[in-house]
Protein backbone atom coordinates (compact mmCIF):
# COMPACT_ATOMS: atom_id res chain seq x y z
CA UNK A 1 0.00 0.00 0.00
CA UNK A 2 1.21 3.54 -0.92
CA UNK A 3 2.56 5.27 2.42
CA UNK A 4 1.91 8.86 1.00
CA UNK A 5 -1.18 9.30 1.14
CA UNK A 6 -3.02 12.20 -0.12
CA UNK A 7 -6.83 13.49 -0.65
CA UNK A 8 -8.53 11.71 -3.28
CA UNK A 9 -7.90 13.19 -6.64
CA UNK A 10 -9.70 16.47 -7.50
CA UNK A 11 -10.00 16.75 -3.07
CA UNK A 12 -9.06 20.36 -2.11
CA UNK A 13 -8.47 20.36 1.79
CA UNK A 14 -8.68 23.67 3.48
CA UNK A 15 -8.53 24.46 7.09
CA UNK A 16 -10.15 27.68 9.07
CA UNK A 17 -8.13 30.84 9.31
CA UNK A 18 -6.60 31.51 12.43
CA UNK A 19 -4.44 34.01 14.43
CA UNK A 20 -2.42 31.50 15.22
CA UNK A 21 -1.95 29.92 10.99
CA UNK A 22 -2.01 33.60 9.93
CA UNK A 23 1.26 34.18 12.01
CA UNK A 24 3.02 31.01 11.33
CA UNK A 25 2.17 31.40 7.55
CA UNK A 26 3.91 34.75 8.09
CA UNK A 27 7.17 33.86 9.63
CA UNK A 28 7.90 30.79 7.93
CA UNK A 29 7.60 32.74 4.96
CA UNK A 30 10.68 34.67 5.89
CA UNK A 31 14.35 34.95 6.39
CA UNK A 32 15.31 35.39 9.21
CA UNK A 33 11.50 33.96 10.55
CA UNK A 34 10.67 36.92 13.20
CA UNK A 35 8.70 40.22 13.53
CA UNK A 36 8.14 43.19 16.06
CA UNK A 37 4.47 43.21 17.07
CA UNK A 38 3.55 46.29 15.27
CA UNK A 39 4.68 44.46 12.15
CA UNK A 40 2.77 41.38 12.86
CA UNK A 41 -0.53 43.50 14.04
CA UNK A 42 -0.78 45.16 10.66
CA UNK A 43 0.35 41.75 8.99
CA UNK A 44 -3.07 40.17 10.08
CA UNK A 45 -4.96 42.99 9.78
CA UNK A 46 -6.09 41.98 5.78
CA UNK A 47 -6.99 38.39 7.00
CA UNK A 48 -9.81 40.69 9.62
CA UNK A 49 -7.72 39.41 12.61
CA UNK A 50 -8.06 42.05 15.81
CA UNK A 51 -5.02 42.99 17.35
CA UNK A 52 -6.26 41.98 20.70
CA UNK A 53 -6.97 38.39 19.02
CA UNK A 54 -3.72 38.64 17.84
CA UNK A 55 -1.90 39.63 21.16
CA UNK A 56 -3.88 36.69 22.62
CA UNK A 57 -2.86 34.15 20.00
CA UNK A 58 0.94 35.62 20.70
CA UNK A 59 0.93 34.71 24.21
CA UNK A 60 -0.55 31.80 23.82
CA UNK A 61 1.91 30.60 21.26
CA UNK A 62 4.54 31.74 22.92
CA UNK A 63 3.21 28.84 26.36
CA UNK A 64 2.89 26.54 23.78
CA UNK A 65 6.69 26.90 22.83
CA UNK A 66 5.90 27.71 19.20
CA UNK A 67 7.36 31.28 19.21
CA UNK A 68 10.17 32.91 21.19
CA UNK A 69 9.81 37.10 22.13
CA UNK A 70 12.83 39.17 22.96
CA UNK A 71 11.41 42.57 23.98
CA UNK A 72 8.68 43.25 20.94
CA UNK A 73 9.86 41.12 18.60
CA UNK A 74 8.59 37.70 18.17
CA UNK A 75 10.39 34.46 16.50
CA UNK A 76 9.88 30.62 15.56
CA UNK A 77 11.45 28.41 18.57
CA UNK A 78 13.67 25.64 17.52
CA UNK A 79 11.19 23.17 16.66
CA UNK A 80 9.56 25.37 13.90
CA UNK A 81 12.56 26.41 12.91
CA UNK A 82 12.50 22.70 11.71
CA UNK A 83 9.15 22.84 10.02
CA UNK A 84 10.70 25.98 7.81
CA UNK A 85 13.42 24.22 6.55
CA UNK A 86 11.06 21.40 5.75
CA UNK A 87 8.94 23.72 3.78
CA UNK A 88 11.73 25.75 2.08
CA UNK A 89 12.42 21.79 1.58
CA UNK A 90 8.96 21.47 0.09
CA UNK A 91 9.31 24.55 -2.20
CA UNK A 92 12.86 24.04 -3.49
CA UNK A 93 13.82 20.38 -3.10
CA UNK A 94 17.09 19.31 -3.77
CA UNK A 95 17.52 17.18 -6.54
CA UNK A 96 20.39 15.38 -9.19
CA UNK A 97 20.24 13.84 -12.35
CA UNK A 98 18.74 10.17 -11.75
CA UNK A 99 20.95 6.81 -12.94
CA UNK A 100 18.58 4.42 -12.27
CA UNK A 101 19.90 3.63 -8.39
CA UNK A 102 17.03 3.67 -5.79
CA UNK A 103 17.81 4.34 -1.46
CA UNK A 104 16.78 1.32 0.80
CA UNK A 105 16.14 1.86 4.13
CA UNK A 106 15.16 -1.35 6.22
CA UNK A 107 14.23 -1.17 10.17
CA UNK A 108 16.22 -3.45 12.04
CA UNK A 109 15.59 -1.94 15.71
CA UNK A 110 13.04 -4.72 17.59
CA UNK A 111 11.18 -4.23 21.19
CA UNK A 112 9.98 -1.01 20.43
CA UNK A 113 6.68 0.98 21.88
CA UNK A 114 3.97 1.97 19.57
CA UNK A 115 4.98 5.95 19.91
CA UNK A 116 8.52 5.31 18.53
CA UNK A 117 7.57 3.26 15.96
CA UNK A 118 4.69 6.13 14.93
CA UNK A 119 7.46 8.72 15.27
CA UNK A 120 10.15 6.78 12.88
CA UNK A 121 6.98 6.37 10.13
CA UNK A 122 6.96 9.95 10.33
CA UNK A 123 10.19 10.52 10.10
CA UNK A 124 11.04 8.18 7.10
CA UNK A 125 7.73 9.64 5.35
CA UNK A 126 9.56 13.04 6.09
CA UNK A 127 12.43 12.00 4.59
CA UNK A 128 10.17 11.25 0.98
CA UNK A 129 10.67 7.39 1.81
CA UNK A 130 7.73 4.84 0.87
CA UNK A 131 6.91 1.88 2.63
CA UNK A 132 7.36 -1.41 0.17
CA UNK A 133 6.09 -3.33 3.18
CA UNK A 134 6.81 -3.97 6.69
CA UNK A 135 10.26 -1.88 8.20
CA UNK A 136 11.36 -1.63 3.92
CA UNK A 137 11.48 1.87 2.63
CA UNK A 138 12.83 2.88 -0.44
CA UNK A 139 12.69 5.89 -3.21
CA UNK A 140 14.57 6.49 -6.25
CA UNK A 141 17.79 7.87 -5.15
CA UNK A 142 17.31 11.54 -6.78
CA UNK A 143 17.62 13.65 -4.40
CA UNK A 144 20.57 16.11 -2.90
CA UNK A 145 20.44 15.15 0.90
CA UNK A 146 21.69 12.28 3.48
CA UNK A 147 20.06 10.77 6.12
CA UNK A 148 20.03 12.03 9.88
CA UNK A 149 22.70 10.52 11.83
CA UNK A 150 20.51 8.82 14.52
CA UNK A 151 18.62 6.85 11.71
CA UNK A 152 21.97 4.41 11.55
CA UNK A 153 20.64 3.08 15.10
CA UNK A 154 17.53 1.20 14.00
CA UNK A 155 18.01 0.90 10.16
CA UNK A 156 20.46 -0.20 7.87
CA UNK A 157 20.93 1.72 4.70
CA UNK A 158 21.62 0.45 1.25
CA UNK A 159 21.63 1.25 -2.19
CA UNK A 160 19.36 -1.16 -4.19
CA UNK A 161 18.36 -1.80 -8.38
CA UNK A 162 14.94 -3.76 -8.58
CA UNK A 163 14.10 -5.60 -11.42
CA UNK A 164 10.72 -4.04 -11.24
CA UNK A 165 9.98 -1.69 -13.65
CA UNK A 166 10.73 1.50 -11.83
CA UNK A 167 7.44 3.27 -13.47
CA UNK A 168 5.74 0.52 -11.86
CA UNK A 169 7.18 0.46 -8.77
CA UNK A 170 6.52 4.02 -8.49
CA UNK A 171 3.65 3.78 -9.17
CA UNK A 172 2.35 1.18 -6.59
CA UNK A 173 4.72 3.20 -3.64
CA UNK A 174 2.51 6.28 -4.07
CA UNK A 175 -0.86 7.78 -5.55
CA UNK A 176 0.14 9.75 -8.15
CA UNK A 177 -2.49 10.39 -9.66
CA UNK A 178 -4.77 11.30 -7.20
CA UNK A 179 -2.13 13.68 -5.99
CA UNK A 180 -2.09 14.79 -9.39
CA UNK A 181 -5.42 15.42 -9.80
CA UNK A 182 -5.15 17.02 -6.02
CA UNK A 183 -2.43 19.47 -7.65
CA UNK A 184 -4.37 20.49 -10.45
CA UNK A 185 -7.44 21.16 -8.17
CA UNK A 186 -5.25 23.37 -6.23
CA UNK A 187 -3.65 25.60 -9.00
CA UNK A 188 -7.09 26.08 -10.37
CA UNK A 189 -8.40 27.11 -7.15
CA UNK A 190 -5.95 29.11 -6.24
CA UNK A 191 -6.17 31.35 -9.88
CA UNK A 192 -9.81 32.06 -9.07
CA UNK A 193 -8.69 33.29 -5.16
CA UNK A 194 -8.89 36.83 -4.63
CA UNK A 195 -9.70 37.66 -1.52
CA UNK A 196 -6.83 37.68 1.23
CA UNK A 197 -8.49 34.97 3.27
CA UNK A 198 -8.86 33.00 0.49
CA UNK A 199 -5.64 33.31 -0.77
CA UNK A 200 -4.04 32.23 2.94
CA UNK A 201 -6.22 29.09 3.22
CA UNK A 202 -5.64 27.76 -0.60
CA UNK A 203 -2.11 28.63 -0.20
CA UNK A 204 -1.82 26.73 3.13
CA UNK A 205 -3.34 23.78 1.26
CA UNK A 206 -0.64 23.67 -1.36
CA UNK A 207 2.02 23.80 1.11
CA UNK A 208 0.63 20.81 3.10
CA UNK A 209 0.27 19.24 -0.75
CA UNK A 210 4.03 19.75 -1.64
CA UNK A 211 4.84 18.21 1.53
CA UNK A 212 3.66 15.12 0.44
CA UNK A 213 5.19 14.93 -3.18
CA UNK A 214 7.58 11.91 -3.64
CA UNK A 215 9.65 14.27 -5.80
CA UNK A 216 10.18 11.79 -8.17
CA UNK A 217 12.52 11.88 -10.80
CA UNK A 218 10.57 13.11 -14.10
CA UNK A 219 11.08 10.32 -16.13
CA UNK A 220 8.72 8.66 -13.38
CA UNK A 221 6.14 10.97 -13.50
CA UNK A 222 2.91 10.87 -15.21
CA UNK A 223 2.18 13.66 -18.04
CA UNK A 224 1.40 17.04 -17.07
CA UNK A 225 2.86 16.90 -13.49
CA UNK A 226 1.67 19.48 -11.71
CA UNK A 227 4.60 19.78 -9.02
CA UNK A 228 6.32 22.79 -10.60
CA UNK A 229 3.46 24.79 -11.14
CA UNK A 230 2.58 24.44 -7.19
CA UNK A 231 6.04 25.39 -6.06
CA UNK A 232 5.96 28.59 -8.96
CA UNK A 233 2.72 29.97 -7.61
CA UNK A 234 3.65 29.33 -3.52
CA UNK A 235 6.80 30.92 -4.16
CA UNK A 236 4.88 34.04 -5.60
CA UNK A 237 2.95 34.06 -2.92
CA UNK A 238 5.52 34.13 -0.51
CA UNK A 239 7.68 37.19 -2.47
CA UNK A 240 4.32 38.70 -2.12
CA UNK A 241 3.44 37.74 1.57
CA UNK A 242 7.27 38.80 2.14
CA UNK A 243 6.92 42.44 0.06
CA UNK A 244 3.82 43.51 2.09
CA UNK A 245 5.23 42.53 5.57
CA UNK A 246 8.39 44.09 4.97
CA UNK A 247 6.78 47.29 3.20
CA UNK A 248 4.50 48.07 6.23
CA UNK A 249 7.52 47.62 8.71
CA UNK A 250 8.58 51.01 6.88
CA UNK A 251 5.28 52.66 7.73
Amino acid sequence: MPNNASPQAGEVELRPLSARSVVLSLLLGLHPPQLPVKDLVSGVEPFGIAGSTLRAALSRMTAAGDLRRTDTVYGLSDRLLDRQRRQDDAVHPGTRPWGGDWEMVVVTATGRGAAERAELRTELTRLRLAELREGVWLRPANLRRTLPAGLDQVSQHYTARPERPPHELAASLWPLDAWAGTGHALLAHVARARQPSDRFTAFAAVVRHLLADPVLPPELLPPDWPGAGLRDAYADYRRELARDVRAREGR
